[in-house]
């Protein structure tokens, strides 16, 4: 009678009921957040009379100081003086790419603080909002500069270290780790993911096959960009159905894996922020992330002329690791633990998010700014695009895991990124953006 009064999900022969995460609007991206917390002391901030001022302080703690990233909150500053005294411009962007790196987990952390004042509902959705706001926000800068190659170079660049660095990393110290035992994942949240990748990979290639099979440049121009747009619109709505089917009708199969209490610390049942507090906070670390997006599209060519190494390089391989290195570590974390489901839907959410939501939405808000920004992101890239979603896509069709699956998946990024450092291809507003103006 309990299947009648609570959604059960029959897994492995096993009945499962709804954990606490769900509830609050946890998802795989909060629970890999939630590795890399740390408890706060809050004793002397206890002793302070003043009611604001001890709540501030509790803010600032909890906010600044809960996280392990918390070393590298200094370099925010550091780059902003950088950049105001007109130091070397690559300092400031690794400064930068480096403050971005903490950022990124703090704002998960203030999703599922307000997520608890809202409900799953609108947490699930603010949590997909925000899961990868660093990429956008950067998506956004480099869109106002007319640095189109930027943007397609760093979200593609996200897809990739998502389905091949992080997921292989996963599987591989998970499969060393758990020599002994059987590694098993749910086989449909990686099917559904596995779907949406594959409509984004039609999306993505059409324009590409469309411009390579007409007459010339000039003739298909125009075309591709109007079937880049439509492409665009049709994966905003499979996503917006997405996350109908993930929130609503099939929730149950994105629960992050149930935790027990006394589990590392890593379950916590009560907010330790306020709402108001949360959203203050939230809307701060925003602006912070502008400003340092803003600071590394403005001096990643700079960086890439001192550092000798090429611009599709650092976007395609050196921003996603380093701005999504919490995110990632976490997945790498809940491998160990044998948890398989939690690492795949970091790895995979975040590659389906940028994929079906984020690279359209960048060709939406191009479109409306009036720049020709289109889907055809080049034979190379999409050749690589292609390889790596099949491979991952055939990696996950048994529902169990090994530590070869995860090499193989670590080996084909490092021939990728091999064939991105060697490439020394300089930005494109040459002949495609000529046309396309």
């Amino acid at each position: 009678m309990a299947s009648l009064q609570e959604p059960w999900l029959l897994e492995n022969g096993n009945l499962k009921g709804c954990s606490k995460e769900i509830r609050h609007g946890r998802t795989a991206h909060n629970m890999s957040s939630s590795s890399l917390r740390k408890k706060s002391d809050l004793t002397l901030v206890s002793k302070v009379r003043f009611v604001m001022l001890r709540q501030f302080l509790t803010n600032l703690q909890e906010v600044i100081l809960g996280t392990k990233l918390s070393v590298l909150f200094p370099a925010i500053p550091l780059a902003i003086v950088a950049e105001c005294y007109g130091f070397g411009r690559p300092w400031i962007f690794a400064l930068s790419l480096l403050g971005l790196t903490p950022l990124a987990e703090r704002v998960s952390f203030l999703t599922e603080q307000i997520a608890y004042y809202t409900g799953p509902t609108v947490g699930g959705l603010l949590n997909a909002t925000c899961g990868n706001a660093t990429e956008l926000i950067i998506a956004i800068f480099a869109l106002s500069q007319n640095k189109i190659d930027v943007v397609k170079y760093s979200l593609l660049g996200s897809v990739l270290s998502n389905l091949l660095l992080v997921l292989g990393t996963s599987l591989f110290c998970g499969g060393i780790a758990n020599l002994r035992r059987e590694q098993k994942y749910d086989r449909r949240q990686a099917d559904v993911n596995s779907l949406l990748l594959l409509l984004a990979l039609l999306c993505h290639s059409l324009p590409l096959l469309f411009r390579m099979s007409g007459a010339s440049a000039a003739l298909t121009a125009n075309p591709t960009l109007q079937l880049s747009r439509a492409s665009s619109i049709v994966m905003l709505i499979a996503y917006i159905s997405y996350l109908v089917f993930q929130l609503f009708t099939h929730r149950q199969l994105f629960e992050a894996q149930e935790e027990s209490e006394d589990d590392d610390g890593v379950s916590e049942e009560e907010p330790v922020i306020g709402f108001w507090s949360g959203f203050i906070w939230l809307v701060g670390m925003t602006v912070v992330i502008s400003l340092l997006s803003e600071y590394v599209v403005e001096t990643i060519e700079d960086a890439s002329d001192s550092w000798g190494i090429s611009v599709s390089f650092i976007s395609i391989i050196l921003l996603p690791i380093v701005g999504n290195a919490a995110e990632h570590a976490g997945a790498i974390i809940f491998a160990f633990k044998n948890k398989l489901d939690i690492s795949l839907g970091v790895a995979l959410g975040s590659a389906t998010q940028i994929s079906m939501f984020v690279v359209p939405l960048c060709i939406v808000v191009a479109w409306i700014m009036g720049i020709k920004m289109d889907l055809n992101f080049n034979l190379l890239e999409t050749g690589s695009l292609a390889l790596s979603i099949i491979a991952v896509a055939f990696t996950l069709q048994d529902g169990t895991s090994h530590y070869l699956k995860g090499l193989v998946l670590l080996l084909l990024y490092i021939v990728i990124g091999a064939c991105f450092f060697v490439s020394k291809m300089p930005l494109s507003n040459g002949i495609d953006t000529i046309i396309g103006a």
